[in-house]
């Protein structure tokens, strides 16, 4: 049985104004088919933490020397030795921070309840089930006042290109697109952002009663900022839109330096690229030459294939430890992103970043089809490694190490998705190889 949350566990300190404005944002004569409820769950304890954590954004210096240890990080360490069942199985010494094993995404999706602490509470704990950008969904335990923290990262990277996420009491301060099969959709009430509107929305035309209807929709909201990734930024810019926002901030996936200045042409406002990940939330926004980070504990390395560090300037996968969730202490975390590092002065800033490259996929019928809908249709099966790529002509071709899942089960999945006249071909391939290069997951033949 499903326990639903009431309006007051939802919004602890949801005010009248609030009130309205989630009842207008339900209520409206456009709005989408809603299928989630969702809340900021923050107590008057849980917003103080989110405002010491703007405070902490706002007032540290994010400066360093290559090589440097920074005194927090060796305090977490210990911790995480000591308190966190997947570290304290490393028996490792936490003083000599580098010789700690590394870890990855496969380790987080086997067993992400032994990156809690021993030590957390787990009264409010909540589980997010990502949807895989990269192929490779993911349960990630958090925290309600971890997702609010999100927002001062988002305000923090938008006042790099000189704009003010405000939050008004009666106003939407952000919209969340996407453009998949499916999705969570609501309408929410942030407590950090003065009782300001918060709403996810799929741009879907299935989710909503009539295809004009989402532009109807948005400019009734007006919100201050979009945030999305580049594939729903591409469906929003046709839409017959009257109002403009402040900036759209792309996140979960790379965007394209060509798409990025058609976005601003088309909505006249900053489009804001920001490196982040479910793991670690919001890790860097891209200025004039790279990517500055945004947090002040979460402590960057770029290491090569056999984990050692490599020295500044030089190409290596981006790993992680620290960061703001205390259900997911990352200690060595390795994310699969690919850069260099370099320092302006004692700035650290990621260079020639390879993230997760947006990818455009068609099904027979000419319809755009999301790389998180193939992850989710692939989710059930017991897939250890795969590739996809789609050909010039449309035809896929799916590679996949040698395991449990059945070539046949395989090629159903893709065809529930892509429609029963796709052509698909499912190899076998060999275990992954020692390439110093990113695995990418997703290809195709189609120009994004």
């Amino acid at each position: 049985m499903v326990e639903t949350l009431s309006e007051t566990e939802r919004f602890p300190l949801l005010t009248e104004e609030g009130r309205r404005l989630l009842r207008r944002l339900h209520e409206n004569e456009f709005a989408p088919r809603y299928n989630h409820h969702c809340g900021d769950r923050l107590t008057i304890e849980g917003l103080r933490r989110v405002r010491d954590f703007e405070i902490e954004l706002k007032s540290s210096a994010q400066d360093r020397h290559p090589g440097d240890i920074p005194s927090w990080l060796l305090d977490f360490t210990k911790t995480c030795c000591r308190d966190v069942p997947h570290y304290r199985g490393y028996k490792a010494n936490p003083a000599d921070f580098f010789s700690i094993p590394t870890c990855d995404r496969s380790d987080l999706s086997r067993e992400p309840w032994s990156f809690v602490p021993d030590t957390q509470d787990l009264d409010d704990l909540i589980v997010y089930c990502t949807s895989g950008t990269t192929g490779h969904p993911l349960d990630v335990l958090s925290h309600p006042v971890v997702s609010s923290m999100y927002l001062p990262l988002l305000r923090t990277a938008a006042a790099t290109y000189g704009v003010a996420l405000e939050g008004r009491q009666g106003h939407v301060a952000i919209v969340l697109i996407c453009f998949q099969k499916s999705t969570l959709t609501y309408a929410a009430i942030s407590a950090y952002l003065d009782q300001a509107g918060l709403v996810k929305i799929n741009l879907n035309p299935a989710d909503w009663r009539h295809p004009a209807d989402r532009a109807r929709f948005l400019d009734a909201c007006r919100p201050e900022i979009y945030t999305g990734d580049p594939i729903s930024f591409m469906e929003l810019a046709s839409l017959a839109m009257q109002s403009r926002p402040k900036a759209l901030l792309s996140t979960a996936m790379t965007l394209p330096p060509r798409l990025q200045k058609f976005l601003e042409h088309h909505f006249q406002c900053p489009v804001i690229d920001i490196y982040s990940m479910n793991e670690a939330g919001p890790v860097a926004v891209r200025d004039g030459t790279g990517h500055v980070p945004l947090q002040r504990r979460l402590y960057i390395e770029i290491l090569d294939k056999d984990g050692l560090s490599c020295p500044p300037g030089e190409r290596g996968e981006i790993t992680l430890s620290g960061g703001f969730n205390p259900y997911l202490p990352l200690l060595r975390y390795r994310t699969g992103d690919w850069a260099r590092l370099e320092y302006r002065g004692t700035l650290p800033v990621l260079k020639d970043l390879e993230g997760r490259a947006p990818v455009l996929f068609r099904d027979a019928r000419g319809n755009v089809v999301n790389s998180i809908d193939i992850s989710s249709a692939l989710k059930p099966l017991a897939l250890v490694r795969f590739e996809l790529h789609q050909n010039a002509d449309g035809s896929l071709r799916l590679r996949m190490q040698k395991g449990e899942t059945t070539p046949d089960q395989v090629r159903h999945a893709i065809l529930s998705l892509f429609g029963d006249d796709q052509k698909v071909d499912v190899e076998g391939m060999e275990s992954p190889c020692d390439s110093p290069f990113k695995v990418i997951q997703y290809s195709s033949d189609y120009a994004f």
